[in-house]
């Protein structure tokens, strides 16, 4: 792949190459690029790298993503358009999975009681968070960082906070975690409590195997909410609850 630097993820040499491609017009304003498992095909990339691909020029404004239908695009890139990649959805998630993993292992051994319940009142809340369809998903930041504070080390602790702030201010993280939330993809109480329950028992090696199962399935939960299919249902499932409410109110 060209332009490309030795530090290139795949899915940013991906989105060189396809940009190089919408410059030179081989995809016109207001075409549909190929589907995922073509380009995936064509540049020999899985398909959760041509999602990431996708994602970082969608940040740009250069392709609208339309459920069911395709990535279109909506603009010829300037010379201002060389891509200037933010920390992808992914790479935050596998940046937590090492951090907070071993946070976990060393809050297992320093954690007081009185911590341990705090987490185990924002286990309860993430639950209610997610009953709300209002819900945000601030007692999930508040929980891993509750267990980071309780490593007693302040270094891990401003670490794993700037990895929570960067879901919120790279646009591409911020991007897909929004897709989602619109996927109707929300924090896993079983897991978070398989965490607390290690913490409780101050074993550090189980805590650390609970956090990483926990993010572990985060990152399967950001490639299935990424799916087409999965948006779409999840739209039709907020219509068709808009509509029985409806009739029950008519």
């Amino acid at each position: 792949m060209s332009t490309s630097t030795p530090h290139d993820r795949l899915y940013q040499e991906l989105a060189r190459d396809l940009l190089e491609e919408l410059s030179a017009g081989v995809y016109p304003v207001g075409g549909r690029l190929p589907a995922e498992r073509e380009l995936a095909q064509k540049y020999n990339v899985s398909r959760p790298t041509v999602r990431e691909a996708i994602i970082a020029l969608e940040v740009q404004g250069l392709v609208e993503v339309r459920i069911g239908s395709g990535a279109y695009v909506l603009r010829t890139p300037g010379q201002e358009d060389s891509p200037g990649f933010a920390v992808s959805a992914f790479e935050l998630t596998e940046a937590r999975l090492l951090f907070e993993s071993e946070a976990a292992a060393l809050a297992a051994t320093q954690i007081t009681d009185e911590e341990l319940g705090e987490i185990a009142a924002l286990v309860t809340a993430i639950a209610q968070e997610n009953d709300d369809p209002q819900g945000s998903e601030r007692s999930d930041r508040d929980f891993h960082l509750a267990i980071a504070r309780a490593t007693r080390n302040s270094a891990i602790y401003e670490a794993v906070e700037r990895l929570w702030n960067l879901r919120a201010t790279s646009p591409e993280a911020a991007l897909l975690h929004s897709k989602a939330r619109t996927a109707n993809v929300k924090p896993v109480v079983d897991e978070h409590t398989a965490v607390l329950d290690a913490l409780r028992q101050r074993d550090p090696a189980a805590a650390r195997a609970a956090m990483r199962a926990h993010l572990s399935q985060v990152i399967d939960s950001l490639l299935f909410a990424t799916e087409e299919r999965a948006v779409e249902e999840a739209r039709r499932t907020a219509q068709a609850k808009r509509d029985r409410y409806a009739r029950a109110m008519g």
